[in-house]
């Protein structure tokens, strides 16, 4: 049998995400580092750190966050967790909605509010450059034009490598793309939601990145007796790895992020249980096999607002492959 690798997330494969920045198709998505709401302090900030250090060494290399989760707080964890960050560690931050408190969420895009936040995530970050920025949603009271250009500026300053969107139509990437040249786009895209399909299926005709969130719906898709226990207990598999592996398996360019992490010595373990995957779509492609691949048990932790919760999973590992043992199975919300 082939030796496994301490860093698991290394067998998702490779995204080039801008075509210069590569990544493992298994990321992080931070939000959750946060206290309940997404505001304030995690309960226990000190395991908030261990998770982010374990993802590290599981060859988690892609991080999601935001200047709005905390506020800044994720972005705080990030650094003292991981500062100075590996060679080859890429951070998405994203900057655009407004905080008032635990809960609320208001779109703001005026572009010197666009450069303060930009300019902020620099400093909580540390980093001189931001390896990608999101507009994390489009303010309606403001001309895209405005928003995007002032992305725009900030890329020709030095302080944005690259720009994506996030939560937009077809028409909107459109718009923003004549203005700036956009490498990803943020939707909420899960097996049980597919409301985003046209903007994947634009996103893998243009060769853009697709960064799927709520990938197993904030835990829905994973809970004993939702849409896929079932089939989980069929192959053995917990119902997330199956969530995670049809995500990937969807667009084989893509990376999935997630909040649920193994705990222990690393080799024979799985990244995780929940994701938020980065995706190079390849078209054409659907849902299809999977192979299920016996390992040793393993205890994720899983956070979720502010508390910390530790979950059993099951003893396998589900991978996005072509061999396999199922096929075109009917998933049912």
């Amino acid at each position: 049998m082939a030796q496994e690798s301490a860093r698991p997330a290394d067998a998702s494969g490779v995204y080039r995400l801008g075509g210069d920045l590569p990544v493992n198709r298994l990321g992080y998505g931070a939000m959750q580092l946060t206290g309940p709401g997404v505001w304030g302090e995690p309960k226990d900030p000190e395991e908030a750190v261990r998770v982010l250090r374990r993802a590290a060494e599981l060859g988690v290399n892609f991080i999601d966050t935001a200047d709005s989760y905390g506020p800044f707080v994720s972005e705080q964890l990030i650094r003292k967790a991981l500062h100075p960050y590996p060679q080859d560690l890429v951070i998405a931050t994203k900057g655009g909605l407004s905080r008032s408190g635990p809960g609320d969420w208001r779109a703001l895009g005026r572009p010197e509010y666009l450069r303060q936040q930009t300019e902020l995530s620099l400093r909580h970050l540390g980093v001189e450059r931001i390896d990608l920025y999101q507009l994390h949603r489009i303010d309606p009271k403001v001309p895209l034009a405005d928003q995007v250009g002032e992305l725009l500026l900030l890329q020709r300053e030095g302080k944005i490598r690259h720009i994506g969107l996030s939560e937009v139509t077809v028409e909107q990437i459109k718009e923003a793309r004549k203005i700036a040249d956009i490498v990803s786009v943020q939707n909420l895209y899960n097996l049980a939601d597919r409301g985003a399909e046209d903007v994947l299926e634009y996103a893998e005709r243009e060769n853009l990145g697709f960064i799927p969130w709520f990938p197993i719906a904030t835990g829905q898709l994973a809970r004993p007796g939702g849409p896929l226990d079932t089939l989980a207990k069929e192959l053995g598999a917990s119902p997330s790895q199956l969530a995670l592996a049809w995500l990937l398996r969807r667009s084989p360019g893509d990376a999935a992020h997630s909040r649920y992490l193994p705990r222990g010595p690393p080799g024979g373990e799985h990244p995780g249980r929940a994701g938020h995957v980065v995706r190079r779509p390849v078209p054409g492609t659907r849902p299809g096999r999977l192979t299920v691949t016996r390992r040793r048990p393993v205890s994720p932790l899983c956070m979720a607002g502010d508390q910390a919760e530790r979950l059993q999973s099951s003893s396998t590992y589900v991978r996005a492959s072509t061999s396999d043992s199922v096929q075109g199975r009917k998933m049912t919300r």
